[in-house]
């Protein structure tokens, strides 16, 4: 009995080593909106398994709160411009120029989309402006900047859609992870691993790996004309930042690459194959887990609607209320439906509203998602709504808004899961049609099916994944022998133009010196002849 008992506590010491062990302090820089919902998954994995958060956010947060069970806050009094009512104005407005320019010519379109773009350019443009100067206020802060320096942090995660939180792992010396899929500088596969044009489309293309000579052409015009408007809306803010806080002779192209891991939110399942490097870890659908039950008075709704089943919609926590003329439409093609309807919308009730239409100011997309019973999901295409709808398995017809909704659902469509609308163009006949195509055509669901059985067959679940990379930096103190020379040589260096140049500089010279040499001899043999004949 003594032998056993101190072997228990020999084994329950071991336990508390080995979980300390791995114990680390973790400081936090996210970007707010969707992108904290998805932070706050590892957040909270993180917590659980005893490590040590803390969470720094702007004044004017969104969703993220300043006080929480999971993380302690640092708040900076500067707002970082990323708040409701600012980016439910942003949407609107974008919305609205689409709207207007529905019923136009080519040229008229043409205009409509110049006109997103620069007020994309415009917004942005602040938005980054005041992340800015949220970092110039921190690292001027001596007080803030000994405070995390004497915390001692163990690693820095952050979302690298914004640039604080590189410039704050630069600057306290400690190792760097990124939450990504989008960065300062454009999609992080772009920025990080080869990308080789002819057969990898560029965000916002909606193309595929199988190009035709003119898709080729316009993937390569987008590509340049998108890192240029990048560059555009960003350098300007953060490049002064760089070059005053930590030197005139760093790198501001690849300041915000110098990250140890890379968790990539999305995989080879979603995305089209395609060049990668040792430090990029994909984890889509990290965020996605097995339903749980619906409230009940959901609940007896979707029951009834016995072996029809349900179609969800929903577009986004942004987006809960359209113009009327398009909810009207909307709610006359969900009306001809022998489906139940589950509809997230808040605004004006539409008059044609079927009996089969329940409206909803708010739903638990993943439960409701995961329920059998559920055979559609209308959505806008955000990132975390399609990798929910993967890993359901549930066909999707999209009506893509903004940012990388299209792109999203280009790739779910190319892969035989979704059905595409543009709003601008909706009309009740033509949704109505999308909804047929997807209800009862049994190639979408087979197809989202195949997806789902896809991306569930992993060795290890996407979540712990994540955790388990990040606790690989806390215990190696960074992984630097992962990370390539790639991110830290000029696009000059990269491409090996100046080796190019030097080799084409020798040929040149060996070429003339030849000609020179054979043009030297030509004129000896002919003097030559010149003397015998004379």
């Amino acid at each position: 009995m003594r032998a056993l008992r101190s072997s228990l506590i020999i084994f329950a010491l071991l336990l508390v080593q080995l979980s300390s062990s791995s114990w680390g302090k973790i400081l936090v820089f996210p970007l707010d909106g969707s992108h904290w919902v998805n932070m706050k998954v590892i957040i909270e994995e993180l917590h659980a398994r005893g490590h040590e958060i803390t969470v720094v956010r702007p004044s004017d947060s969104w969703y993220i709160t300043e006080k929480s069970p999971f993380y302690t806050s640092v708040t900076i009094s500067s707002p970082g411009g990323f708040n409701q009512k600012y980016f439910e104005a942003f949407l609107a407005r974008q919305l609205e120029i689409r709207l207007q320019g529905r019923h136009g010519s080519f040229w008229s379109k043409i205009w409509t989309k110049i006109q997103i773009e620069r007020l994309v350019v415009e917004q942005f443009s602040q938005f980054h402006k005041g992340m800015s100067e949220i970092a110039v206020q921190m690292l001027e802060d001596e007080n803030l900047m000994q405070s995390f320096l004497e915390a001692k942090y163990d690693v820095v995660l952050t979302d690298p859609g914004v640039g604080v939180g590189a410039m704050l792992a630069r600057r306290l010396q400690v190792p760097l992870v990124f939450n990504v899929r989008w960065t300062i500088q454009g999609e992080a596969h772009f920025l990080m691993a080869p990308s080789p044009l002819s057969y990898i489309p560029f965000t916002s293309t909606e193309l595929t790996d199988k190009m035709t000579f003119p898709q080729r052409i316009k993937n390569v015009l987008s590509y340049n004309l998108g890192m240029y408007t990048m560059s555009c809306i960003t350098e300007p803010y953060y490049k002064p930042v760089v070059k005053k806080h930590f030197g005139l002779d760093v790198d501001y192209s690849t300041f915000f690459l110098d990250a140890d891991i890379w968790l990539m939110r999305n995989d080879f399942v979603f995305e089209f194959p395609r060049p990668t490097m040792p430090n990029i870890i994909y984890i889509s659908g990290f965020q996605c887990k097995p339903p749980k039950p619906l409230p009940a008075d959901l609940e007896e709704f979707v029951q009834g609607s016995g072996d029809h089943g349900v179609v969800m919609m929903t577009l986004g926590t942004l987006v809960g209320e359209l113009p009327q003329d398009i909810a009207e439409e909307i709610a006359a093609a969900f009306a001809q439906l022998p489906q139940k309807v589950v509809w997230r919308y808040v605004g004006q009730r539409p008059a044609n509203l079927g009996n089969n239409t329940l409206l909803v100011n708010w739903l638990p997309q993943k439960d409701l998602l995961g329920h059998p019973k559920t055979r559609v999901f209308v959505t806008h295409g955000g990132t975390n709504g399609v990798q929910e709808a993967i890993y359901h398995g549930v066909p999707v017809v999209g009506l893509p808004l903004f940012f990388d909704q299209p792109d999203n659902l280009s790739r779910i469509k190319a892969k035989g899961g979704a059905v595409i609308l543009d709003i601008a163009e909706l009309d009740r006949h033509v949704f109505a049609d999308a909804l047929q195509a997807a209800l009862y055509n049994s190639s979408y669901r087979e197809n989202m099916q195949r997806l789902s059985r896809l991306s569930r067959d992993k060795p290890m679940k996407p979540l712990d994944q994540a955790v388990f990379w990040i606790e690989y930096v806390i215990r190696h103190k960074g992984a630097r022998h992962l990370t390539t020379q790639s991110t830290k040589m000029s696009w000059f260096v990269y491409k090996s133009l100046d080796v190019i140049a030097a080799l084409l500089a020798v040929i040149l010279l060996v070429t003339f010196t030849c000609i020179s040499i054979a043009g030297l001899l030509w004129r000896i043999i002919l003097v030559g002849k010149k003397v015998k004949h004379e």
